[in-house]
């Protein structure tokens, strides 16, 4: 009897192509260079998927943790309790650290306190078979000396794993660079240097702080309190004045209480400008007590306008935070996954977040890549934390520009961000009413559907407010923004510390939003003092209060977001896609912020 051996021909195991929505692999202002050598290392982030059901829930938790009125209100989560109630399935957990050891070699394998990111460091020889891609190194048109490894045909992923993945960062999308001038930043022609006039600007500031009980100006020189040469910028003192806030805050809650800022694209800083600031506005120096990601502050004395946004953030939030402890995460790309995952893996993340970075939702290539930013979101923020965003500087336009089209921002467009939108002085130098910045970012998100406590705010301005406006330039059924707004025009712009002590002045929703999160980082503080939790997610809390608190906000309702150009989205009485709510008037949000936490303690 005869033996026959049947030969079955090998059937190749199937494949998934990841973030199937993204076409292009290339940037017109990226040059594509050599191929990467295989023994180059690269760190990738495995971003797990979650169940859909599973967000659903978790959503409608946080709702309930995050609304005045409700049971549970301001009762956040610890790690393992957000584990507990949302996290990827063992077997995708298993299935992933299984492929990146024993595909990708992977030796030093980290995940992340919520179990839903794997970190692996890597050669790219690897990398490129594993996931079946191509690498090569790609630096900037303008920026030469930055170079970043991207693949030039996208990547896919075993079927098995891939069900389990969402993304894989950071192998597709190109950072955006920033460049000089995008905020409209106005440089003081007839600027002195601070090391020139030290000695008459300290004394100067010490005869201020006396005169002034140390910090709250007087009527007549609000203007003046960072030096009369600059009496035409806002400053720490014109903001107190406008927005009612404690200057100068002392005696926070330091053990618990915190306020970090986000840097990227080597925007550093450096004591010497921290410390010019301070002097020249009579305020304690502002210091940093954290930093993530390290610093180079020579960078700060190189260049046209260096490190110019880092300072704007530190200078104002340090300035109206006080005693509350100040940190920095930086990181050397616009990575949004990245950052997001320092903070879901710090053992106490801070308390308030501010980002003065952002770009349009099409400019984010992948629907998969924003939905992960904003799980990852929403997770921090039912630790108690508030993540507010600037809602950008080319009003309904965005960075493409102007079109057929508005083109709506993100991160300011996910619903667990609180966007900061912009404004100007209604008359020049005179504080007092407000009047909408033609350049803030605003408009409705074409990724994310309308959160449900906005739904009320947005049927109202849509059929009134925003009723001539041509509804097939955005998308109605979309999550609007901006939330809140602060002065961020050219009309009296910011004045700064920069490059080693030179005092100028900037605009933008770049300084909107540190001064934003610092006003909340105070009322964080005043609920620590009087035995309360941080206010966590704010958008629900910032919608119950500008509906039950009139004078919770500045309403601002004139002008519009056409960034110059056509038509944009107008200001109107409540909340509008122009200025949300207007700007916060800190007494009555404190006197709210503490009442919504007492009603529960009862």
């Amino acid at each position: 009897m005869k033996a026959f051996l049947l030969l079955v021909p090998a059937v190749a195991a199937l494949r998934q192509r990841m973030e199937e929505d993204v076409e292009k692999f290339e940037s017109t202002n990226w040059v594509k260079q050599e191929r990467v050598d295989s023994s180059e290392k690269l760190e990738l982030e495995f971003w797990l998927a979650h169940d859909k059901e599973d967000i659903a829930k978790f959503h409608d938790l946080l709702v309930e943790r995050s609304t005045p009125g409700k049971d549970m209100y301001a009762q956040w989560l610890t790690h393992d309790e957000v584990v507990e109630r949302l996290a990827p399935s063992e077997e995708a957990l298993t299935k992933v650290l299984g492929f990146v050891v024993t595909e990708l070699d992977a030796k030093d394998v980290h995940v992340n306190k919520f179990k839903s990111v794997v970190e692996v460091t890597v050669p790219a020889g690897l990398v490129e078979r594993a996931l079946e891609t191509s690498l090569y190194h790609w630096t900037h048109k303008d920026y030469t000396k930055v170079d970043v490894v991207r693949s030039a045909d996208g990547y896919t992923l075993p079927a098995e794993v891939a069900e389990h993945v969402s993304v894989v960062s950071e192998l597709i999308r190109f950072p955006r660079m920033r460049f000089a001038g995008e905020r409209g930043a106005v440089l003081v022609e007839e600027d002195v240097s601070w090391s020139k006039k030290k000695k008459t600007t300290q004394a100067t500031a010490t005869e201020r702080r006396l005169r002034n009980g140390f910090g709250f100006a007087t009527e007549e020189d609000e203007w003046s309190q960072c030096g009369a040469l600059y009496n035409s910028y806002v400053n720490p003192y014109v903001l107190q004045s406008r927005y009612g806030f404690e200057l100068p805050f002392v005696g926070a809650q330091k053990s618990v209480n915190s306020l970090a800022l986000a840097e990227f694209q080597t925007q550093y800083y450096d004591d010497a400008d921290l410390e010019a600031f301070s002097d020249a506005c009579g305020i304690e120096k502002i210091t940093i007590d954290k930093t993530v990601g390290g610093n180079t502050p020579g960078a700060c004395k190189i260049g046209l306008e260096p490190c110019i946004e880092s300072l704007l953030d530190i200078e104002y939030a340090g300035a109206i935070a006080g005693d509350i402890p100040l940190q920095v995460y930086y990181s050397t790309s616009y990575a949004l996954l990245n950052f997001a995952n320092q903070l879901q893996d710090e053992d106490e993340p801070p308390k308030i977040v501010s980002v003065s970075y952002g770009n349009d939702e099409a400019q984010q290539t992948g629907a998969a890549f924003m939905e992960s930013v904003n799980t990852a979101f929403m997770k921090v923020s039912a630790l108690g934390t508030s993540i507010l965003f600037a809602a950008g500087d080319q009003g309904v336009w965005g960075r493409e520009g102007v079109s057929k089209q508005f083109h709506p921002d993100f991160p300011a467009g996910s619903p667990y961000v609180t966007a900061v939108g912009g404004t100007d002085f209604a008359t020049r130098s005179t504080i007092g009413e407000e009047t909408t910045w033609a350049d803030g970012g605003s408009g409705f998100s074409n990724e994310f559907g309308i959160p449900e406590f906005q739904t009320v705010q947005v049927a109202n301005y849509l059929a009134n407010g925003a009723a001539e406006v041509d509804t097939a330039k955005y998308n109605a059924s979309g999550r609007g923004y901006p939330d809140v707004s602060a002065l961020a025009g050219q009309v009296n712009p910011y004045f700064i510390s920069f490059k080693d002590g030179h005092f100028s002045a900037v605009a933008g929703t770049s300084a909107a939003c540190p001064v934003v999160a610092a006003v909340f980082a105070q009322i964080n503080d005043k609920l620590i003092k009087n035995g309360y939790n941080s206010l966590g997610w704010l958008n629900p809390f910032i919608y119950a209060t500008g509906e039950s608190t009139a004078a919770a906000y500045n309403d601002v309702t004139t002008g519009n977001t056409n960034g110059g150009h056509g038509t944009g989205f107008p200001a109107a009485p409540g909340w509008d896609a122009a200025t949300g709510f207007g700007t916060p008037n800190y007494p009555s949000l404190v006197e709210a912020a503490l009442a919504a936490q007492a009603a529960v303690k009862k």
